[in-house]
């Protein structure tokens, strides 16, 4: 009889943000699908004990960086495991602070770390990781954005615009590398039960429960998402159809974006 041919290894993923809710998921979920791991996240503690189970649940090898991606000397250290580590096929960039405070009642400091964090730092953790990717020729990011990438009204505007650049910039690296191998998939949460909410002063008791997802079903749904080849994914949106028009509309505009005369609704009248 002739014996099934063993999978090949899906190399490792490294997976920032990973000590709590929708990291602590990836995790898990990717250790299952025969990934090692590299897992990110500033408690050392949390992330051992983490790593410790995962490798007696599922006994893939699993790593941890103890990092805070907002310092710049730590957030290097990341980079070069990056850089070096030709097993890591799969970067999530799931690291990320947010807040629900007005705009101009939150502190600029705190939204200045943000950026760091939401935008810079997972810009760097790209960069660091896509050169090896395209040269391999194979490899994935996976980019934890949010609703708020299209709907920034809905929270403090900081924390929109910072999960718009990921939105944005998920869409324009895969446009780049489409033809080298290498996927980018913006993965778009709605409200979710995680520590998110309380870290950002609104307890999650006090959201209505039929908007707020449980993350074990916010990454199973993206992960489907990510199988089916979608760019984008949004799990808690059940009209599909109303996405891809909104998609196609946007990128109808493309070629009228820009000209050399003023649309006519903006000529002074004489």
């Amino acid at each position: 009889m002739t014996q099934p041919s063993p999978q090949p290894h899906p190399g490792t993923a490294l997976v920032t943000g990973a000590s709590s809710g929708i990291g602590a998921v990836y995790a898990e979920r990717l250790a299952r699908r025969g990934h090692d791991l590299v897992l990110v996240a500033r408690q050392r503690d949390r992330l051992a004990a983490q790593a410790r189970r995962i490798t007696a649940q599922t006994g893939r090898s699993v790593d941890v960086i103890d990092a805070d991606l907002a310092d710049r000397a730590q957030l290097a250290v990341v980079e070069q495991r990056l850089r070096m580590d030709r097993r890591i096929t799969l970067l999530v960039n799931n690291a990320g602070i947010g807040t629900h405070t007005a705009l101009l009642d939150s502190d600029v400091e705190r939204m200045t770390q943000l950026i760091a964090l939401n935008v810079t730092a997972l810009t760097r953790l790209t960069y660091a990781a896509v050169p090896g990717f395209v040269a391999r020729g194979s490899g994935a990011v996976i980019n934890i954005a949010s609703i708020v990438s299209i709907a920034p009204e809905l929270l403090n505007g900081v924390y929109g615009g910072s999960k718009a650049f990921v939105h944005a910039f998920s869409l324009s690296l895969q446009h780049e590398l489409a033809d080298k191998g290498v996927r980018v998939q913006a993965v778009l949460p709605g409200a979710t039960a995680t520590p998110f909410w309380d870290a950002g002063g609104l307890p999650l008791e006090h959201l209505p429960q039929e908007i707020v997802m449980r993350a074990d079903d916010m990454v199973d749904a993206a992960l489907v998402g990510f199988d089916r080849g979608e760019t984008v994914t949004i799990p808690s949106l059940h009209a599909e159809q109303a996405w891809l028009a909104y998609d196609a509309a946007r990128k109808a505009l493309t070629g009228q974006l820009s000209s050399n005369t003023p649309a006519a609704r903006y000529l002074a009248a004489h």
